[in-house]
């Protein structure tokens, strides 16, 4: 319906004087030798293409595309400008502006990005609904839109022919405004391609993470007791299995010592009297308070 409405105006000569300037415009910058050529491609071959307008009252007219042609008849002294005159809505008055920006790829990402924040905001549309009237898929949009979230002191001082999206879209990875700005200083100084600001991003953000500690196992007792009942109980089960164990418990100002005496057997051979393996189990407190163990033979 739009390009029906497009289609059907008609071309006339209006004042050049009288064209204000798109409000929903979403270029910000105009390259002066750009302007200078194209204001030399008219005077050569004439105006190729007219400008699109509507209608305002009081014989004014609000551009809604060709704001280029527009600058550079203006450049050349022109009094009058063709254009096609057509009545439209402020909605499809937005996403013509955009639309033909796009189309001619005039804008840089940042002013994409833009457009669509604007256009969201303006009408109350989804991104599915803004994706649909534009042609893309809707992550083009959401993509985009992700790219206002750095800060505007990044938007709109870096220079696009160094800073690409791909660098953009690789700052956003980074934890606060002020490395984003540090980043994009020496991104622009350091003319840092893409690859290489990825791989810096990547050392900032792994450095950024908490280190994991290495897990230490330490055995505690929390009460002595236990330790000392798993002595006992050792000692209980040798019993069990025939042994003539003895168990000798001592407690000193600072340590606790238990000895376990274990009869040493002999192979089919009479045993020398007296002769007996002593496995001596001591516990006592170490420096940090914490039982500790030491079996010695005798």
């Amino acid at each position: 319906m739009l390009d029906q409405n497009v289609a059907s105006a008609t071309v006339r000569e209006i004042p050049v004087d009288r064209v204000r300037a798109n409000p929903f415009q979403p270029r910000r910058q105009f390259d002066d030798e750009e302007l200078k050529e194209l204001a030399t491609s008219i005077e050569a071959y004439g105006l190729l293409q007219p400008v699109l307008v509507r209608p305002k009252g009081n014989s004014w007219y609000e551009l809604i595309a060709g704001e280029r042609r527009l600058r550079a008849v203006r450049l050349l002294g022109r009094s009058t400008i063709p254009a096609l005159v057509r009545e439209l809505a402020d909605e499809d008055v937005a996403l013509l502006a955009l639309v033909e920006n796009l189309q001619r790829q005039d804008l840089s990402f940042w002013e994409e990005a833009q457009g669509y924040a604007r256009l969201l905001a303006e009408f109350d549309l989804t991104q599915e609904e803004l994706a649909q009237r534009l042609g893309k898929s809707q992550s083009t949009i959401a993509n985009k839109l992700r790219l206002l979230r750095l800060p505007d002191s990044i938007r709109h001082n870096i220079s696009r022919e160094i800073f690409t999206e791909r660098h953009a879209r690789a700052l956003l990875r980074l934890p606060d405004q002020e490395t984003q700005e540090k980043i994009a200083h020496k991104i622009v100084t350091e003319n840092l391609t893409v690859q290489a600001t990825e791989k810096l991003i990547e050392k900032i953000v792994d450095e950024a993470k908490p280190k994991k500690k290495k897990a230490r196992f330490v055995r505690i007792y929390k009460d002595i007791r236990l330790f000392i009942n798993s002595v006992r109980h050792a000692a209980s089960e040798l019993k069990k299995a025939g042994l003539n164990v003895t168990i000798d418990e001592r407690e000193t100002e600072g340590s606790w010592e238990i000895s376990i005496v274990v009869p040493k057997k002999s192979s089919g051979k009479p045993r020398s009297r007296g002769r007996r393996q002593q496995v001596t189990s001591s516990s006592f407190a170490d420096e940090k308070g914490l039982p500790s163990t030491r079996v010695v033979e005798r």
